[in-house]
């Protein structure tokens, strides 16, 4: 599929990386490489990471992939900022270890991101992974097309005040399937201090610049929920409520935000196994 000129230069697949943030030893990082190897576009690939090991390395030499380290602070926000940064391109998908991504994700991001004269982020619909079989449909992933119904306007997809109402009550963007444009964007885009809503907040702050938040409609990547996800340890923290209701505060009242926070908890039930 051909890519759309605009007033900027065009991003071109040269321009795009894929950087995998690995942690630990994940069953499923051999599955992530392999979906990110077999894009139909072929997209450079870069692994890193803050705990080194036998398994990551086996990995990285396996699929011949550039290698970094992070030898500084750890933590997920340090991690993610680590790799947005050892990424030379102009545009970079963090990609998660225990998720996949369709072959169509790189073409189709790219693809989209270029119908805009400044693009922030780029962000796709996606489907979970449970219990190894692939769901399109649930009641989280119900609500979070719904509040990202608006966007699929493209002129809407350009309009602070819009984006804005859609965070306000809820992040319906699956951050696996974020595509950052560094060019248009802060040095540093994950702030340290949150555990369950570093996305969230900064969705938050980008969405205060002037560009476009794409929104690709199509389902182009699997998030795997699973026993001992991230997001499932998580979610079962008590300190979920708390980062909640605090991010809530940044667009309402405390006492509307605490009503906000009760309903959106609940239908975060959904994402336990």
């Amino acid at each position: 599929m051909p890519y759309i000129k605009t007033k900027q230069s065009a991003y071109k697949p040269s321009d795009f990386t894929f950087v995998i943030c690995a942690y630990k030893e994940s069953p499923y990082l051999e599955e992530c490489i392999r979906s990110l190897k077999q894009q139909r576009m072929p997209v450079p690939i870069i692994m890193v990471t803050s705990t080194p090991n036998a398994h990551i390395e086996a990995m990285v030499k396996k699929y011949g992939l550039e290698y970094h380290i992070n030898r500084g602070k750890g933590g997920i926000a340090e991690d993610w900022n680590f790799g947005y940064r050892m990424a030379g391109s102009r545009i970079v998908t963090l990609a998660h270890q225990d998720d996949v991504y369709k072959p169509e994700f790189a073409e189709e991001v790219l693809r989209k991101v270029n119908e805009h004269e400044s693009p922030l982020i780029a962000f796709t619909d996606y489907g979970e992974i449970r219990n190894g079989k692939h769901v399109l449909k649930n009641r989280l992933l119900n609500i979070k097309r719904i509040m990202l119904f608006p966007l699929r306007c493209k002129k809407f997809q350009e309009i602070r005040f819009i984006r804005r109402r859609i965070l306000s009550i809820g992040s319906p963007i699956c951050c696996p399937s974020v595509t950052l444009v560094k060019e248009n964007l802060p040095k540093v885009i994950f702030t340290p201090g949150y555990r369950s809503n570093i996305d969230w907040q900064a969705w938050e702050r980008l969405s205060r610049r002037k560009g476009a938040f794409v929104y690709c409609t199509d389902i182009l990547m699997f998030h795997r929920i699973h026993e001992n996800s991230e997001t499932t340890a998580i979610i079962q923290d008590n300190d979920r409520a708390k980062e909640d209701y605090e991010m809530f505060c940044k667009f309402w009242p405390k006492w509307v935000a605490g009503i906000i926070e009760h309903f959106y908890r609940k239908g975060e039930d959904s994402n336990e196994i």
